[in-house]
């Protein structure tokens, strides 16, 4: 009797299938999370950016000149040297 439960336990863990997708679904579950940590990398900038620009409309509620980049025709101007 006890040989037969020796033999049932080896042809158990010899057995690959259960192994197989268990690796399968940690390599499944460590791809999701790699990309979830992207993803929340790119959230974390979108907030920042919309935090930085609720910034920009309390300034302008309160009546300041709007912030970003300059126009292009100021930065180059033309010298009247000649």
């Amino acid at each position: 009797m006890i040989k037969y439960f020796k033999r049932l336990w080896n042809a158990l863990w010899n057995s690959t299938t259960i192994d197989e997708k268990a690796e399968a679904a940690l390599k499944e579950t460590k791809t999701r999370l790699k990309a979830m940590r992207r993803e929340l990398v790119d959230v974390k900038n979108a907030f920042k950016n919309v935090a930085n620009q609720s910034k920009d409309v309390l300034e302008a509620a309160k009546g300041k000149k709007r912030r970003g980049r300059k126009p292009r025709y100021k930065k180059y101007k033309k010298s009247k040297t000649n």
